[in-house]
């Protein structure tokens, strides 16, 4: 079978299949209820909530959240 050529149907009428044998037909339902498309475009909405930052602000960011999670499981200890 040549993956490449199968039409988005077919492909989606496989996936579902492979999802119900591997996961019976309430877990592939459970499975598939996680995910959503959404709305909007994300790209663009991404830039703007980005725009303002530069790759300095973002670690320090990162670092102040390691530093408070890892206080917070000094502190459940």
């Amino acid at each position: 079978m040549n993956i490449q050529t199968l039409s988005p149907s077919t492909i989606r009428k496989l996936g579902l299949e492979a999802l119900s044998k591997a996961l019976g037909p309430i877990g592939m339902v459970r499975f598939l209820q996680q995910f959503d498309t959404g709305v909007g475009d994300y790209t663009k909405e991404r830039a703007l909530w980005l725009k303002d930052l530069d790759l300095k602000t973002i670690m320090e960011e990162i670092k102040e959240r390691q530093k408070a999670e890892r206080n917070n499981d000094e502190q459940e200890r």
